[in-house]
């Protein structure tokens, strides 16, 4: 089971469909902010701007710890699962020792308790893993509210229309001016947020 992979969580900061929406519901507009001191501030008549969800993914605190915290959970699992493999293994290696001293009516109950045993330890893995990506889905999806939530109340904030997500090679945006790039701000008020939340 892998860990949480950027890709997957690239769409918690593909927000374009969910912020227009949000703003034709409730007349909210949508988050951003300046990204660097250098480039020109982004004003409130540039209604869109966009943040750089490699950037926000590496840089955000939160999902650096559920990262961590997914990577311990995949560790285990995998621990646990190598640990019963082993303990099957050698059950079979001492089975094949001894099975040609063994009658034939002992053989075969035992061939068949192994092959119990290997069914159990196979709908075992696939359960392990099934768990594992279920919390994976919960994570995501955690913390894809968090950045839809802080970027809602952003953009109000800020008079923004809409926040788009660039990601480098999967993006629709083959050009944007630095200046609506609000990435920085974005990543800064999100690990704010978090810091807080931790308190």
């Amino acid at each position: 089971m892998n860990t949480l992979k950027l890709g997957g969580l690239a769409t918690a900061v593909a927000l374009v469909s969910v912020m227009a929406s949000c703003s034709n519901k409730e007349g909210a507009t949508n988050t951003a902010t300046t990204a660097k001191t250098e480039t020109a501030a982004v004003a409130g008549k540039d209604q869109i701007v966009y943040v750089n969800s490699d950037s926000l993914l590496t840089k955000y605190q939160y999902f650096k710890d559920l990262q961590a915290k997914m990577e311990t959970k995949t560790k285990a699992a995998q621990g646990d699962m190598g640990a019963k493999t082993q303990a099957f293994q050698r059950e079979v290696a001492q089975y094949q020792q001894q099975q040609n001293t063994l009658p034939a009516d002992q053989r075969a109950a035992t061939e068949q308790r192994l092959a119990r045993k290997q069914q159990e330890l196979q709908a075992y893995q696939q359960n392990a893993g099934s768990a594992l990506q279920r919390d994976q889905a919960a994570e995501q999806e955690k913390l894809y509210d968090k950045v839809a939530d802080y970027l809602k109340v952003y953009a109000k904030k800020k008079g923004f229309k809409m926040v788009l997500t660039y990601s480098k090679g999967n993006s629709a945006i083959l050009f944007a001016d630095e200046s609506l790039d609000v990435t920085s701000e974005v990543i800064k008020g999100l690990n704010e947020g978090y810091k807080a939340e931790k308190k």
